[in-house]
């Protein structure tokens, strides 16, 4: 086993320190323990840092919102898997539901997410940065060269329009803060689908479009 990791380190271009991180993150819990569902959750915070501030740096004059989008656009399930099946991540999984589990998106997408969990752990946020920079090249740079996306709001409408649900409905929940620096509560509702998320704002503009950004995700997730 710790011959075939090689080649995934090879790929990723990161040479763990404890390759018992790395078997774990390569397992699924149906696999059984320690499996990588801990890790998962680590991978996440650390990939979306590290893609926000990429973003950040690569595109200095945009707004707070078009910065969100790409965000979403880069960390959503079928973006990770795509980037797991580049690495022939499948290859290496450990899973006890049948071979073709190995090859589910969300399989993948999770299991992208604990690798880089596990190279924070094993080598600290630099390493972890540089395999998510890596493994998310040609789609950083793809999403550099992209015109801008469409807002949170637009894409949540087409995506329900498409499936032959009414257009959502967004509501105040509370204004907090100074008047000059207000923080705008706005929870966005899907009542078809018994679907509510809520996010915060400096405008109800910015609130009602990350509200958006949250449930799109969920339903695309």
């Amino acid at each position: 086993m710790a011959a075939r990791n090689a080649a995934l380190e090879r790929r990723i271009g990161y040479r763990f320190r404890d390759p018992a991180l790395l078997a774990q993150a390569l397992t699924h819990r149906s696999f059984g323990s320690p499996h990588n569902e801990r890790l998962e959750f680590l991978g996440d915070a650390v990939l979306g840092c590290v893609i926000a501030s990429e973003l950040y740096v690569r595109f200095a004059s945009l707004p707070e919102g078009e910065l969100h989008e790409r965000r979403i656009a880069l960390v959503r399930q079928s973006a990770l898997a795509d980037i797991a099946k580049s690495l022939g991540l499948s290859e290496f999984l450990q899973v006890g539901v049948g071979e073709e589990a190995k090859r589910l998106p969300s399989v993948l997408a999770d299991s992208l997410e604990a690798l880089y969990g596990a190279v924070l752990l094993d080598g600290g946020y630099e390493e972890a940065k540089k395999v998510v920079t890596r493994t998310f090249g040609e789609e950083l740079d793809r999403i550099a060269a992209a015109k801008p996306l469409k807002n949170a709001k637009s894409r949540l409408q087409e995506h329900l329009h498409a499936r032959g649900l009414p257009p959502p409905k967004y509501g105040l929940l509370s204004t907090k803060g100074r008047p000059h620096q207000p923080v705008i509560e706005i929870e966005c509702v899907v009542e078809p689908l018994g679907l509510r998320m809520s996010a915060s704002g400096g405008s109800r503009q910015s609130a009602e479009q990350q509200a958006a950004a949250n449930l799109l995700k969920l339903l695309e997730g």
